[in-house]
């Protein structure tokens, strides 16, 4: 099972602006470790949510949709405080911009009291971090210490999905990302959070150094140029964006992320041995996999995640190396 860390909430999308001031808006449910757990789910690969959701009538949607998607919802952290709104408006390009109004909301409320006992993490193989919950105080102490707990024990993964309007000090998420990187396995990242945490340096400068700190792999995703990958083996592939009819970019790398992690999975990498010695032949395979659920997000509007029956055949995984 894969336990995704993080936050869950409502976009809020612009549809209409009146010249009287009112809006027309279209709220979809959001939040990208919700988006990444359902996207896993939706993939056919056991997912749960560790995370904090609203008893509000929002939290009560939050929650079905969940148990509609099929996540396990055990690792669910009921909360009495109220759900965190994203207010989205996407540019002619279909970029979004947020705004989010969540100061002290449930999926920030998470404490050391809510962490999974060792026994309550039977059947996890697999954790995910990113996103605001990682610098977001209590749940960002919260996740470190289980970070720090399970650090060696099983597979970890990581997006920054950077949120400046969350936390807008960069020093912050550099400190954040400078400790977790050492202890993952797969980290994916946006060639725009890249610009905002190390302006100075190309794309590729920085998952260099950060393949140097001790993941097995760093997945860098770049819009409509595609992404690239580089292995601690020194493979390296790089595709192009799939062309579709854009809709807009939200759950994008969301998708692209629950994709890579069911990919691994389906091919016997999900193992920090096994995914360092990729050869850049698979890799590159299984990046157009990943741009291919990304693009079909993109068609859609908001984070709507492909099932895996819309996505192509994956090579017959190889035995493990004994």
């Amino acid at each position: 099972m894969f336990m995704i860390c993080g936050e869950a909430l409502y976009d809020l999308f612009l549809v209409e602006a009146r010249p009287d001031g009112a809006m027309t808006l279209d709220a979809r449910i959001g939040g990208s470790p919700f988006n990444l757990a359902m996207g896993l789910a939706r993939l056919g690969r056991p997912a749960g949510l560790f995370g904090g959701i609203s008893t509000d009538p929002l939290g009560e949607r939050l929650t079905a949709r969940l148990e509609a998607e099929g996540v396990e919802p055990r690792f669910l952290r009921r909360k009495s405080e109220l759900s965190t709104l994203s207010l989205v408006a996407a540019d002619a390009a279909g970029v979004p911009a947020y705004a989010f109004y969540g100061v002290g909301a449930a999926d920030r409320a998470l404490t050391l009291d809510d962490l999974p006992t060792e026994a309550g993490m039977e059947g996890v193989k697999a954790i995910h971090f990113g996103s605001y919950a990682l610098v977001a105080p209590p749940t960002s102490e919260t996740l470190a210490a289980l970070a720090a707990r399970e650090a060696g024990r099983r597979f970890f993964s990581l997006d920054p999905n950077l949120r400046l309007n969350v936390e807008p000090d960069r020093e912050v998420w550099r400190r954040r990302l400078e400790a977790l990187i050492p202890l993952t396995d797969l980290v994916k990242v946006s060639d725009e959070d890249l610009r905002l945490l190390h302006p100075e340096s190309s794309a590729e400068e920085v998952a260099a150094a950060w393949l140097k700190l001790g993941p097995a792999l760093v997945v860098v995703t770049r819009g409509a140029e595609g992404a690239f990958a580089l292995a601690a083996s020194g493979a390296r592939a790089e595709i192009p964006a799939e062309k579709i009819a854009l809709i807009d970019t939200v759950g994008a790398g969301d998708s692209f992320m629950a994709a890579l992690l069911a990919g691994l999975e389906e091919t016997g990498r999900l193992d920090r041995a096994r995914l360092a010695a990729i050869p850049a032949g698979e890799l590159a395979e299984l990046l157009r996999f990943c741009a291919r659920a990304s693009g079909l997000t993109c068609a859609r509007r908001g984070a709507d995640p492909p099932r895996r029956a819309e996505l192509p055949a994956l090579p017959t995984p190889k035995p493990p190396h004994p």
